[in-house]
């Protein structure tokens, strides 16, 4: 401001003096901030002010002056008083402070009483635009002004906070406070209403100035104070001013907008428009909206967006399963995910869906009857799977309780289903198959890659299924066979699924199938040491006669092996073989027992009788077929009996290889069409023809694998009883004493990750136990066991 408007400094006693001095500086700086002050003129004010509140009397006027404290006073020719401050210096300040501080206060009331009354001629936007300019104006020259009365602040100002008086504040709060009171609160609803306007035009698409409302924000976050401490301030004014009304107005037109598009659109409409408002709404809060309102904004366009309308959502939710709509479902599974509770009627349908899913592919291959294969049924089941995974993953973005009821749903139609439904071991034992049709030799999954991937499907298939030990039974037999007759596909995809079922299940459900590797293994060390022992002990016309020969011993106790179920007499080739082998393992292993596994063994035999042929036929039999076929080397011809009587076999064993052979053409029978029986004759085909050279008639024949089936299933649920006994006995002997139904409920823990036990089962070994003295029953359905 010009150095002319500010007249010669005050006398620093007189209180009209100073003010009128003063009030000619404030109003400057208030009403011409734009022209700006010289320095020379700020620091007159601010002297004048410092000089006034350090003086040791003052002359005023009657502008309200209180009572002097303890000083003497006697009248002059003017009509006002004179008050003549105590000794003390402080206290003088404290009252003289006092005066400057209230005619400040009432100076801005008027101020603010003309800025009102000029915002009378403005509306909506241009009251915005007023509103915002005087904010700035005022706010600037407030900053000014608090210099300027600095001494005021740090010492009269300070005293009477520190005193505890309330309604004293530095002078920028002071300015603050006054234009809440003698300004804000005329006019804050005609200003929120213009604000909402504004939003609403947003909202329906119209381009605003938003950096209006970001600055109304900002001075109504300005006006919070914190009365018990006016350096510190609150959101209470922007929270009831600003935050309340918005939210309100928000709440009302969005209830409007959704009831109607609601109405004329479909479902999947809906929520597209719905997540494009919440989005909006977030964005809104960066923009220009104040942090603190984003959960109250949030919650309330959730409320009234999603919560209002998720009856009509879950009730489209079928429908989008049904014709597998992923994004559709991914976009109902955000905005219900969001709202409390408002997918647990989502995730009880999804299960349904997928355990109804399962069973329809389970029906499919069931209807091809007994001639679908395990891998169709592995297939189906795993295709069901991969489908609703990936829509967990995608859409339900891989969250844990749609996970659980995936796996549940799983776990129902692996378990349950129509195949299953005359044997609840049924799906282990398919699986156990499959799996030893991908590790065979001859396994379409040519890369090892392809391989393992199919190994990691089994497993999934592998953690829904209940009767895990079903599995393993029949996994060990068909691992045994693949191992002895060396028909693996590779060692490596072998060891894999054998550590994926150790991850799986633990280090016991694989400690057998490990030990077995081994002995293939210890076989191959000792078949080396016995081809050094021949060359050492044998002459050359020795080994010339020999049967080439590789032999395997396997460890009773881990191998799921039983001894021939029919005798055997091997043709003397074959025995010969058999004792010097025996001979030579008996010098390094003193006292043990080798029982021959004929039913296992196999060989090769070379045709030289059949003429007209280049290169020999070679026949890949078993040792039941080379004994056999062998007997043949002496005469054409053989009856039923001879046969019988030469090899020892059983009919059961006998009568289907002797069919292996009318089939392949290798014999012919006598009586012409006849089954191989009592009474039939026997003769070696001269004019045998095949397309190879190497002609396989080592083929399983149905009757063995029903048998082998049958005792593999016996031999579960005799593991299952010792499982069940060994685990009540476990139970038992830490616990001592235990009611009966807490028993059977430990049990069921205990052993349900290898089978789901039946509780009849349990009780009935209970009551085994207690019949061999292991356990007793106490009065009070109380079971103790016995040390």
């Amino acid at each position: 401001m010009p150095p002319s408007l500010i007249p010669q400094t005050p006398h620093k006693d007189d209180l009209d003096e100073t003010w009128s001095f003063l009030e000619k500086g404030v109003d400057s700086v208030m009403l011409k901030l734009e022209e700006g002050v010289d320095m020379k003129t700020y620091m007159a004010l601010y002297t004048a002010v410092h000089n006034f509140c350090t003086s040791q009397k003052a002359v005023g006027n009657g502008h309200g002056l209180q009572a002097h404290r303890g000083g003497s006073s006697s009248s002059t020719h003017k009509p006002s008083r004179i008050y003549r401050a105590p000794a003390s210096n402080n206290v003088s300040a404290h009252l003289l402070g006092e005066e400057l501080y209230k005619l400040l206060g009432e100076y801005l009331s008027r101020h603010l009483d003309a800025v009102h009354l000029e915002s009378k001629g403005h509306a909506e936007e241009a009251l915005l635009g007023f509103y915002i300019r005087e904010w700035t104006r005022y706010t600037t020259a407030a900053k000014y002004i608090n210099h300027l009365f600095g001494y005021l602040n740090r010492h009269w100002v300070k005293r009477e906070i520190d005193e505890g008086k309330k309604n004293v504040y530095d002078v920028y709060t002071l300015h603050l406070v006054k234009w809440k009171d003698d300004f804000f609160m005329k006019v804050h609803e005609k200003v929120m209403d213009a604000v909402l306007n504004l939003v609403e035009k947003q909202r329906n698409g119209e381009t605003i100035e938003q950096s209006q409302i970001k600055s109304i924000v900002d001075s109504f976050v300005s006006l919070g104070l914190d009365e018990s401490d006016s350096s510190k301030s609150t959101l209470e004014v922007y929270r009831m001013f600003f935050e309340k009304p918005f939210i309100a107005a928000t709440k009302v037109y969005y209830e409007n907008e959704s009831r109607q598009f609601v109405a004329e659109n479909s479902v999947v409409e809906y929520m597209k428009k719905a997540e494009a408002r919440l989005e909006e709404e977030k964005a809104r809060v960066g923009l220009y909206l104040h942090p603190d309102i984003s959960k109250h904004l949030t919650d309330t366009c959730l409320d009234v967006l999603v919560t209002a309308h998720s009856e009509l959502l879950r009730d489209e939710f079928q429908v989008l399963l049904d014709n597998e709509r992923q994004e559709d479902l991914a976009r109902m599974y955000r905005l219900l995910s969001r709202i409390k509770e408002g997918l647990d009627p989502l995730r009880t349908k999804f299960e349904t869906h997928v355990r109804k899913a399962g069973l329809a592919a389970v029906e499919k291959v069931a209807a091809e009857g007994e001639a679908f294969e395990p891998k169709m049924y592995v297939d189906a089941l795993l295709q069901v799977h991969t489908r609703y995974q990936s829509l967990v993953n995608e859409a339900f973005n891989g969250e844990s309780e749609f996970v659980r009821s995936l796996d549940n749903a799983c776990r129902e139609f692996v378990n349950r289903n129509k195949i299953c439904a005359s044997s609840s071991t049924k799906s282990p034992e398919l699986l156990a198959k499959y799996t030893d049709s991908l590790l065979k030799k001859g396994s379409k999954a040519a890369e090892e890659s392809e391989l393992e991937e199919m190994l990691v499907q089994i497993m999934t298939v592998f953690k829904y299924i209940e009767d895990k030990d079903v599995f393993q039974k029949f996994y060990s037999k068909m691992l045994a066979k693949r191992l002895v007759h060396v028909s693996s596909v590779s060692d490596d995809a072998e060891t894999s699924m054998i550590s994926k079922l150790k991850e799986a299940c633990g280090f016991e459900y694989t400690n057998k199938l490990q030990r077995m590797f081994q002995d293939i293994q210890i076989s191959k060390d000792l078949n080396a040491s016995y081809k050094d022992w021949q060359d050492k002990v044998l002459d050359d016309d020795d080994r010339r006669k020999l049967v080439d020969a590789h032999f395997q011993i396997l460890g009773t106790g881990f191998w799921p092996l039983q001894a021939p179920s029919t005798d055997f007499l091997a043709p003397p080739e074959i025995v010969k073989t058999a004792e010097r082998f025996q001979n030579f393992y008996f010098d390094k292993h003193n006292g043990r027992k080798l029982t021959w596994l004929w039913q296992l063994c196999k060989g090769e035999i070379k045709t030289n009788y059949i003429k007209n042929t280049k290169v020999p036929y070679t026949f890949q039999v078993s040792t039941f077929q080379m004994g056999i076929l062998l007997l043949f080397n002496e005469t054409d011809t053989l009856t039923y009996e001879d046969i019988q009587k030469a090899t020892t076999l059983a009919p059961e064993i006998l009568e289907p290889n002797l069919g292996i052979f009318l089939k392949a053409k290798v014999l012919t029978i006598s009586p012409e069409g006849s089954k191989p029986e009592p009474g039939t004759s026997f003769t070696l085909n001269y004019n045998f023809r095949h397309k190879k050279v190497k002609v396989n008639l080592n083929i399983q024949i149905k009757s063995e694998q029903k048998v082998e089936s049958d005792d593999t299933h016996k031999t579960i649920e005799e593991d299952r009883k010792l499982l069940l006994q060994s685990a009540i006995v476990r139970i038992m002997k830490s616990r001592k004493k235990m009611k009966h139904v807490q028993l059977v409920q430990e049990v069921i823990q205990q052993v349900k990750s290898r089978f789901p036990p039946k509780v009849p089962d349990i009780k009935k070994n209970i009551e085994a136990l207690m019949e061999k003295d292991y356990i007793e029953r106490l009065d009070g359905d109380e079971i103790a066991y016995i040390a």
